[in-house]
């Protein structure tokens, strides 16, 4: 068993929602992630689509026992005192299939180890065993400190995590704008849809991560609206509507919820290249990447096409394109299990 120490932490993490080509919905996710000497522990998973247990959708009781799990305090239904680390971010049944480990004391320290997926209650760890992750040995007064943070101390409230993610979109409450806020609450992101956002008071415009702004805001209505969220001292990223296509504007909606700090990102950059012949797509790690086409037909009609999905390399990789998906007004969607990035084909 390992002897080096590496450091342990939390940090916020999602899980990208959206629609998807086929029209089935998947949803967003937000989730506290494990920290391994600075790193996100999920990044190292390449293919992985899921969430920690410490998804910031729970209530507070389930939540708390998902901490006490993880400490190790609470007793686990799984063989071999193995303990789920990431879960199926649509069901969290283990029967999709789950990453476990064994997480147990060593005297004062705590020890990550035999990492594998399973889908019962015992898992084959030559077939299913993630070799090359762990063990890892945590200092127990860090590994503690960084999980008991979450639980109510006795006799106080439960610690307040951050919000669930909220979009403001604004203008009438026409198909476009409807239709957006029902995809939106679909995959399980809070969307209102107002006319008058200058005179919001400043705590409730606080509260949104993305502000949308329809067709039929002008200049003059936007600007108002947007020396509003700066005097309220808003975070929230603006949008504005490429086209009228819901799953794109989903996924504009995504990549501005999107606070994942640079050093953290898989997905660096998606562009279209030579007359959109080419998407040229930009990772950090190994991850699966899958792109898909939107674009409006000659009788204005909305169009989705899925065009590749696989594991990327790090690097740079260039992509052809379909020309057929990508004529005339079109645009590229990248997805990754925790981000989307939106690019225009330009002609």
């Amino acid at each position: 068993m390992t002897s080096q120490y590496v450091t342990f932490g939390l940090v916020p993490a999602m899980r990208a929602g959206g629609v998807l080509a086929d029209g089935a919905y998947q949803a967003h996710r937000d989730f506290l992630d494990f920290a391994v000497d600075g790193s996100p522990l999920l990044v190292r998973l390449a293919d992985l689509d899921a969430v920690s247990p410490l998804a910031l959708d729970l209530g507070p009781s389930d939540f708390a026992e998902q901490v006490r799990t993880l400490l190790p305090e609470a007793e686990t239904p799984l063989e071999g005192s193995r303990r789920v680390i990431y879960g199926c971010p649509e069901c969290a049944g283990l029967a999709c299939g789950a990453v476990t480990a064994v997480i147990e004391r060593d005297g004062p320290d705590v020890v990550w180890r035999d990492f594998g997926r399973q889908t019962g209650r015992t898992p084959d760890a030559e077939r299913d065993g993630y070799h090359d992750i762990g063990p890892y040995r945590f200092r127990g007064e860090e590994y503690r400190a960084a999980l008991e943070r979450l639980l109510p101390a006795d006799g106080a409230p439960a610690p307040e995590l951050p919000a669930g993610p909220r979009a403001l979109l604004i203008g009438p409450r026409a198909a476009l704008l409807a239709r957006l806020a029902a995809a939106l609450r679909r995959i399980g992101i809070s969307a209102e849809i107002t006319l008058d956002a200058v005179h919001a008071h400043a705590d409730e415009l606080r509260k949104y991560g993305a502000v949308v702004f329809g067709r039929t805001i002008g200049p003059d209505k936007r600007d108002a609206v947007l020396g509003a969220l700066a005097a309220a001292r808003s975070e929230a990223v603006c949008v504005t509507v490429l086209a009228p296509i819901v799953p794109l504007l989903v996924a504009q909606v995504e990549q501005a919820l999107d606070r994942t700090p640079d050093r953290h990102r898989r997905l660096l950059r998606l562009t279209a290249v030579a007359g959109g012949a080419e998407a040229e797509v930009e990772v950090a790690s190994a991850c699966r990447v899958r792109l898909v086409a939107h674009r409006l037909d000659r009788l204005s009609r909305p169009r989705t096409r899925a065009l590749f999905d696989t594991v990327l390399a790090p690097g740079t990789h260039r992509i052809p394109l379909e020309t057929r998906a990508v004529r005339g007004r079109s645009f590229l969607t990248a997805h990754t299990s925790e981000a989307v990035l939106v690019a225009p084909v330009a002609r």
